[in-house]
């Protein structure tokens, strides 16, 4: 299933292969956005908050009898008449996060209330989440694409494959999946519930935790056609013809919302968050919610 109102033909290989190098061409810009949105909310984005082995200060708490006398500041005991006390670093282990963007012809709707394509914000967003994870001594991968990257440059690295890669459509088989790795998907997920379902239970079962992130067009949530309209699904090509599109308002509005009902329940049941991102918005709002979630795992 693809957006109402996006019109398009089925797509041929040549299609395909123009759509991979008109992304290609994108992919630089795109990259450039996402780390100017990565560098707006890089100030908020915060460690692990757990004591243990790192580089980051986190706290000072008062010293206890027995440990090394090394980790004494004595600068801030100074200060105080009774207490002596010590750095806590912040806990850091070094994470794999793994990424994936569907690529799907229904991915490229823009409408006229919207700024950019559903899938130009998803790769921003995805670019964006790989600079914050790197600066944070992430390793990040892209599933299917490439192998985990630890690297201050792992979102360039990462465009760089992309730009050599075709579209991905398909969830991609991938083994390195597991309990110490979390998963980012970000797509319009128009597919069939069923289908979504069995993508997400079998990447469930891998052990990775994850975050789905569900691109939205305002056209597809508000419907504001009227009069003989035609509507076209860019994945099939095939076509429906509206003789009064008002009349199908109350039902569309109603399947979209339990669509999205659907994706949220099968999340939960999973375990996994759920974000919902409108492509009229900052793509910021998407970042933040996204790092919030990734910040709440359990380590």
């Amino acid at each position: 299933m693809a957006p109402l109102g996006a019109i398009a033909q089925r797509e041929t290989g040549r299609d395909t292969i123009e759509r991979a190098r008109a992304r290609a061409s994108l992919i630089p810009s795109l990259l450039v956005e996402a780390q100017r949105v990565a560098n707006t909310v890089f100030s908020g984005w915060h460690g692990r908050r757990k004591r243990g082995v790192g580089e980051n200060f986190w706290q000072f708490r008062p010293y206890s009898p027995g440990e090394s006398m090394s980790r004494i500041d004595w600068r801030r005991s100074a200060r105080d008449e009774t207490n002596i006390f010590v750095q806590d670093k912040e806990w850091q282990a070094t994470h794999t996060v793994w990424l994936w963007v569907d690529e799907s012809p229904s991915m490229l709707f823009k409408s006229e209330t919207a700024t950019v394509s559903k899938q130009s914000r998803a790769l921003v967003l995805a670019f964006a989440m790989a600079e914050l994870l790197a600066k944070s001594g992430e390793r990040v991968g892209w599933l299917g694409l490439t192998k985990p990257i630890l690297s201050r440059k792992a979102a360039e690295k990462l465009a760089e494959a992309l730009v050599l890669g075709k579209p991905q459509t398909e969830f991609p088989a991938n083994t390195e999946l597991g309990p110490h790795s979390d998963l980012v998907i970000v797509s319009d997920f128009l597919d069939p519930i069923e289908e979504i379902s069995q993508k997400l239970e079998s990447l469930y079962k891998r052990g990775a935790r994850g975050h789905v992130v569900q691109m939205v067009d305002p056209v597809e949530e508000t419907f504001p056609y009227s009069g003989r309209i035609e509507f076209s699904d860019p994945e099939t090509g095939e076509k429906f013809t509206a003789g009064n599109a008002e009349m199908l308002k109350q039902q569309y509005e109603a399947e979209i919302s339990a669509r999205t009902d659907a994706i949220r329940q099968i999340t939960n049941r999973l375990g996994w968050s759920f974000t919902r991102h409108h492509t009229d918005r900052l793509a910021s709002e998407a970042l933040i919610h996204l790092h919030t979630h990734l910040g709440e795992r359990s380590i």
